[in-house]
């Protein structure tokens, strides 16, 4: 008798979004009513969303792909001689891994991404899952904090700060209780990467936390995700329990004789709470504000005691650089921006998903070549890099390495990887409005430069795109914003005049659009 095909259907929230669920359960009730066997297994998505629900079929060793597939195509398709490998149906698309898209990725923090049941652990295993883990195990912390550091590898949660330094510090603090802190609380818009990381190959982070509580001797992790989130709480939570079961979480972690565990909080809904300090002020049950610093977390952090706070990539990233060693994750990249960086696509973008490309590739290679330009097919205008507190950019920068060096000559920043598309339609000086009120409804209000500034912000901008006293009024906003930009607490109310900013240095003319219309009445 022969095995069943193998059928994969993703269970991402992105294609369930638009109907995954229905289209695996038409494929069953077809393939049943047809006397064909199948095994559907529901794995994790690719990142092309514009392709889901995106269904493949393993043939020979090899995975051919069809999309978008809505459950009404499905009769259609068996039809055409579904679950055939290429039937000449238009949604056939050949072979995945072929796939222009996928074929020009360095996929490694998302190698297993969109391939495996993202809770078979033994898939995970026969993929190089726990290798990096196991060669931690037999380590002396200070060896793991040196191969994360000689690594270059840096957080990728926005502030690009090295990733060993930052674990070099908790463990050379005092013996005692130590905390492995991941802030999942993915808010910024345009941002998919941890998400689509928790929901598709979750293990990954349970093993870089592991690999952190090893490096610096943390009893304890958490794993702090946004609540807008259920599938990805889900799914971590789960993980945990099998990682449990298999003995890979306890008192003995993955036989390191060393113990480690690893709890998953749900986070309250803050943007603020993106943030380091706020997360571990909700993590203790309080609500979500800015800590002043000093300390810094990695002295005093979760509880008072010594914390490693990294974002998911960055601890996701940990089993590669250990598995496979720092040479080999360093010698992608380029400068000081080494290994790759999972860049998402959104916004007016006519291929939106995420591409993890190796440091160095141009914004211009991201935009045309992988994502297709603009989905209206009007020219580019402006992209927002890093989220809502990121810089605009325009076409004189489409040729900027995306590195973190080249893009704070450009005064922006890389951030999370989010890249934001606009077409010629938009409005900047709207979007410099928008950039204070965003800054007025998330800000913690601790200090006086995000919350009074913001709101004074907001009103100014809008005096301007009145038409009054526009001259004077940019002037004000300038120097409101090199008062937030100094004098705030953190990067929510110091980082939103880098889109304001922005926006009136490249796009001067919509500034001067309410003045115009003023003078026309």
């Amino acid at each position: 008798m022969s095995a069943p095909l193998t059928i994969y259907v993703p269970r991402d929230s992105a294609a369930l979004s638009v109907g995954a669920d229905a289209t695996a359960a038409a494929i069953g009730r077809e393939a049943a009513a047809r006397g064909i066997d199948i095994k559907i297994i529901r794995n994790g998505s690719r990142g092309m969303f514009w392709l889901e629900p995106l269904v493949e079929v393993a043939r020979d060793g090899v995975r051919h792909a069809f999309g978008p597939v809505a459950a009404a195509d499905v009769g259609a398709l068996f039809d055409a001689g579904f679950p055939g490998a290429g039937n000449g149906h238009p949604l056939s698309l050949g072979p995945t891994e072929e796939l222009d898209y996928l074929a020009n990725q360095e996929r490694l923090t998302f190698a297993r991404v969109g391939v495996i049941d993202p809770l078979d652990l033994a898939e995970y295993e026969a993929l190089g899952g726990l290798e990096g883990l196991r060669r931690a195990a037999a380590m002396k912390g200070a060896e793991i904090v040196e191969a994360v550091t000689a690594s270059g590898l840096r957080g990728r949660g926005g502030a690009g700060f090295p990733t060993g330094i930052k674990w070099k510090t908790v463990g050379e603090q005092p013996e005692g209780r130590k905390y492995v802190c991941c802030n999942a609380d993915e808010g910024d818009s345009g941002t998919f990467a941890d998400r689509m990381l928790m929901e598709g190959d979750p293990f990954m982070l349970l093993e870089g936390m592991a690999i952190a509580g090893f490096a610096v001797g943390a009893q304890e992790g958490y794993v702090y995700i946004r609540s807008e989130y259920p599938h990805a709480i889900a799914t971590m939570r789960e993980a945990v329990r099998l990682w449990e079961d298999a003995g890979l979480l306890g008192d003995d972690a993955a036989g390191s004789g060393r113990p480690f565990r690893i709890f998953i909080r749900r986070g309250a809904g803050a943007y603020i709470c993106g943030e380091e300090s706020s997360m571990l002020e909700s993590l203790e049950g309080r609500r979500g504000t800015v800590r002043s610093k000093p300390p810094i977390p990695a002295i005093a952090g979760l509880h008072g005691r010594p914390t490693v706070v990294n974002n998911v990539l960055s601890l996701a990233t940990v089993p590669v650089i250990l598995a496979k060693g720092a040479d080999f994750y360093k010698d992608y990249g380029q400068g000081k921006s080494l290994g790759t960086q999972p860049f998402q696509l959104a916004g007016n973008i006519k291929r939106g998903g995420l591409v993890e490309k190796a440091f160095g590739v141009s914004l211009r290679t991201l935009v045309e070549d992988f994502g297709g330009g603009t989905a209206t097919g009007r020219p580019f205008r402006a992209a927002q890099l890093g989220g809502p507190l990121g810089a605009y950019v325009g076409i004189g920068h489409l040729d900027v390495p995306m590195t973190y060096e080249a893009l704070a000559e450009a005064d922006a920043m890389l951030g999370h990887g989010g890249v934001v598309l606009f077409d010629e339609t938009v409005d900047m000086a709207g979007m410099a409005r928008f950039a204070f009120e965003f800054c007025q409804i998330e800000s913690c209000g601790k200090c006086t430069p995000c919350r009074i500034g913001a709101v004074r912000g907001k009103e100014t901008v809008e005096k301007i795109l009145r038409g009054e006293d526009v001259a004077r009024n940019i002037a004000l906003v300038e120097d409101l914003c090199d008062v937030m930009t100094d004098g705030s607490l953190c990067a929510m109310g110091g980082l939103t005049p880098m889109p304001v900013l922005s926006a009136i240095r490249l796009f001067p003319e919509d500034f001067d659009k309410g003045r115009v219309a003023a003078a026309a009445e």
